[in-house]
């Protein structure tokens, strides 16, 4: 799976460790360079002065000899000199402006990022100055003067702008990496979002308002170049770098004034809040969630592209909004977790509307995390209607003919019943209550797949409980399949004690076999079967 599998935001370290890197792999070279060249002027120097200085007595080494400049003679040296380095800054502004010209018709906002850049800035203007230097430097000249110190300090700037320039190509190439990009829009995001949410000023704040966004939506854009291009690794980073810039973001966010969450005039224009009724629009200002709505909103437009195209990006999309989920868990956002909620679901709608079976096998596995995290956290109620909508889509996969999927959430529902008994969750009575609705419109209907798959689920929960001394629960699973065919319960039993090992015999994004029990669990089933089969002799006896 490509993606951080992290579980925070690193703004605090990155830049300053990817600026000394950029400023090394350029900076470096330039000293070598420098030094080498001076080097191997002066060791020639040297030899010819020491081998024919004698027909010139009058200097008394070779650094008097090579400052004592002939005012004569010189004058066509110094209008090389400047020629030189005109020339030079020549070619640095024509090969520099084809690659970020090149650059800038992929990703947005690359010029403008490239002319606040520092160190672009500095190299840039070092070269307006040598070149305005050695205009005014071929004035100095007279027949009974030469400014020594001018000079040198023309031929040393001179010498360095040569030198500077091939480490400098390797400088933007690196400035203009696209991953380095990615850093750099985040980066300004959360300053800007920071900045922003730290104001009163409400002119001010709706101002920061649109930068912020317009950095979303810059990243947004790099990743559908990149899912165009097939481009993975980039596409992976921009959808990363949105999650922590959200992730950052939600750690400032009890600090943010009234006016940060107040719609500004810059967002009320952005098309995604046009579309929008002035009702829903009021929700988000007395939410607060304008920001992680948005970055929610892009991730679902990113979904929908990738869908079918580049299934990673769909997981990765899921795994991010998961992480948005529990660190809004962990804050106890209940605002934003209820719209973690409604973006997991509409994830699951467009794929199965889309018919992808694997890629809601995956967002699914999220979707459980998610709740499981909830439940740590003691936002049970949260993790119950998480569990509802689950059992929801698991109604609608089945009505769509996609069994597997209805098998998935319930062995992901499954699942989660047992974290919620081992978290002592006061909603776990009303999880399983909301799993045994799973299978009840599967009874009427042809799919026998799906139902096989849903009651072995809910046989593998039975066994859990009678493991941990939950026998009320474990009957309660039991009066729900009271009535099942004898043969289906073989079949049920059959392939649940066949399965010994965690490992699927395939490569499975999850990794694990659904059907596996630990043997202390698996060894259960006994019981459980005993029951029925106890039922079913009273129901034939009373006949």
């Amino acid at each position: 799976m490509v993606g951080s599998d992290t579980n925070g935001a690193r703004p605090a370290h990155e830049r300053p460790n990817g600026l000394r890197r950029g400023a090394v792999s350029w900076a470096m070279p330039f000293v070598v360079l420098t030094a080498a060249a001076i080097f191997v002027f002066a060791t020639f120097y040297y030899l010819d002065h020491v081998l024919f200085g004698h027909v010139d007595p009058e200097a008394r080494n070779a650094l008097d000899r090579f400052v004592d400049f002939d005012p004569h003679t010189i004058t066509d040296a110094i209008s090389s000199l400047a020629g030189n380095i005109a020339t030079v800054f020549g070619i640095v502004v024509t090969v520099v402006s084809i690659i970020v010209q090149l650059s800038a018709e992929r990703y947005t906002g690359v010029a403008r990022m490239f002319l606040r850049d520092r160190v672009n800035l500095a190299v840039m203007g070092f070269y307006v100055i040598v070149c305005v230097m050695g205009v005014w430097t071929a004035f100095t000249l007279k027949s009974e003067f030469v400014p020594r110190g001018t000079l040198l300090a023309m031929m040393g700037m001179t010498t360095i702008g040569l030198v500077l320039m091939a480490p400098y190509f390797g400088y933007v190439f690196w400035f203009l990496e696209p991953m380095n990009i990615i850093r750099r829009i985040r980066r300004d995001a959360i300053r800007t979002a920071t900045e922003g949410s730290e104001s009163a000023d409400a002119e001010l704040s709706s101002r920061l308002q649109s930068s912020t966004l317009n950095a979303m939506e810059e990243l947004t854009d790099i990743t559908s170049n990149s899912i165009s291009g097939k481009d993975k690794i980039i596409a992976s980073g921009a959808v990363d770098a949105l999650k922590d810039f959200t992730l950052a973001y939600l750690k400032l966010k009890s600090r943010a004034s009234d006016a940060w969450f107040a719609l500004g005039s810059g967002l009320k224009q952005n098309p995604d809040f046009v579309a929008m009724d002035p009702e829903s629009l009021g929700d988000l200002e007395t939410r607060r969630t304008w920001v992680e709505w948005k970055v929610m909103r892009q991730y679902l437009g990113i979904y929908n592209e990738a869908l079918g195209s580049m299934r990673d990006i769909n997981y990765l999309v899921a795994i991010d909004t998961r992480y948005i989920g529990e660190a809004a868990s962990q804050a106890k956002d209940e605002e934003l977790i209820r719209l973690v909620h409604r973006f997991m679901n509409s994830y699951l709608r467009a794929t199965l509307n889309a018919r992808d079976v694997r890629t809601a096998y995956n967002v699914l596995n999220q979707y459980r995390k998610l709740v499981e995290a909830l439940l740590r956290d003691g936002n049970g109620e949260a993790a119950r209607e998480g569990v509802r909508h689950m059992t929801y889509y698991g109604h609608v996969s089945f009505d769509m003919k996609l069994p597997f999927v209805t098998e998935t959430v319930a062995y992901d529902v499954s699942a989660i019943c047992q974290m919620a008994h081992e978290q002592e969750a006061p909603e776990q009575d009303a999880m399983l209550e909301q799993f045994l609705e799973l299978d009840r419109p599967l009874r009427s209907q042809a799919q026998e797949s799906a139902l096989l798959g849903v009651r072995k689920a809910q046989v593998k929960l039975a066994a859990y409980y009678l493991w941990k001394g939950q026998r009320d629960k474990a009957h309660l699973i039991a009066d729900d399949m009271r009535n099942e065919p004898r043969a289906r319960l073989d079949q049920i039993r059959s392939s649940l004690e066949g399965v010994t090992t965690k490992d699927f015999w395939e490569i499975i994004d999850r990794g694990r076999n659904f059907e596996y029990m630990p043997p202390e669990q698996r060894s259960q089933m006994s019981t459980f079967f005993g029951w029925l089969e106890e039922e079913r002799k009273t129901m034939v006896g009373g006949a």
